[in-house]
C-alpha cells in the first residue's frame, strides 16, 4: 500500500483533538509528558490513524473523565508499562475517586438540607453547629463555644482546611493583614472547580486550573458557547 493511500486513513492533530472535544495543545502536552506516544508524521505534521485515535480516547477517559493525574495516566495509556504497573495506578485512582465521591455526597446532603430548612436566615438553623462540627476543621477543636474555638485556632496551628492541600501557617489573625499574609490566608482557586490550586514554584504564566481535566472542561465550555 502506498504512503499516499495510507495517509488517507489518517487525520491531522486538529481533527484528532476535535473528535474528543479537546484542544490540539492538549494532545501536544500529553505527548510531551509521556501520556501519548508520538504519532507518525508526514511532511513534519502529526498524523493520527485508528490506533493513535484510540490512544487519545483512552487518554481522555483516564485524564478527563477519570480525573487521573498525568503521572498515573502515563502508566495506563503510553503502552510502556506492564499490567501490574497500570493496574496499580488504576486502583490508586479508584481510591481517590471514592474519597471525592464521599465528599461530594456530603456536600449534596448539606445542600439538600439548605433547600429544606425552614429558616430564612441559615445562621439561625439549629442544625448549623452540628453541620459545622461534622464537616469543617472547626469540629476538630474541643471547645463548645465557637468564639473560644476561634481564639484557640488563632493561637495554635489550626487543622488543614479541606481541599487546600496545605496547612495554614501558625500566626495570630489580624484585622488588617499585610498583602503577603492575605495571599497566604486565601490561596488562589481553580477557575473550573473552585478548589485551591497546587502550591510551589512555576515558571511562565500563573496557574489558573488545578489539573488537565479542569482545563479541558473549561475549554469545552467555551467551545460550546452560551
Amino acid at each position: 500500500m502506498s504512503t499516499d493511500l495510507m495517509d488517507e486513513h489518517r487525520v491531522d492533530i486538529g481533527e484528532a483533538a476535535a473528535l474528543f472535544g479537546l484542544s490540539p495543545a492538549t494532545l501536544r502536552w500529553w505527548e510531551r509528558t509521556g501520556v501519548l506516544p508520538a504519532p507518525p508524521r508526514a511532511g513534519g505534521r502529526r498524523r493520527y490513524g485508528e490506533r493513535e485515535l484510540r490512544q487519545v480516547g483512552l487518554a481522555y477517559l483516564c485524564c478527563v473523565l477519570g480525573r487521573m493525574p498525568l503521572g498515573s495516566a502515563v502508566a495506563v495509556v503510553s503502552g510502556e508499562f506492564g499490567p501490574d504497573t497500570w493496574r496499580k495506578a488504576v486502583t490508586e485512582q479508584i481510591s481517590r475517586l471514592d474519597q471525592e465521591l464521599a465528599e461530594l455526597h456530603t456536600a449534596r446532603t448539606y445542600m439538600t438540607h439548605l433547600l429544606r430548612c425552614e429558616h430564612d436566615d441559615m445562621t439561625a438553623c439549629p442544625y448549623l453547629e452540628w453541620e459545622v462540627r461534622a464537616n469543617t476543621p472547626r469540629g476538630r477543636l474541643p471547645h463548645d463555644d465557637v468564639v473560644a474555638a476561634a481564639r484557640a485556632a488563632g493561637t495554635g496551628v489550626p487543622p488543614e482546611p479541606r481541599g487546600t492541600g496545605r496547612a495554614t501557617r501558625s500566626r495570630p489573625r489580624d484585622e488588617t493583614p499585610s498583602a503577603a499574609s492575605d495571599r497566604d490566608a486565601t490561596p488562589p482557586v481553580c477557575r473550573a472547580c473552585g478548589w485551591a490550586l497546587p502550591t510551589g514554584t512555576r515558571s511562565g504564566r500563573p496557574r489558573v486550573y488545578c489539573s488537565a481535566a479542569c482545563r479541558q472542561r473549561a475549554f469545552r465550555t467555551r467551545r460550546a458557547g452560551p
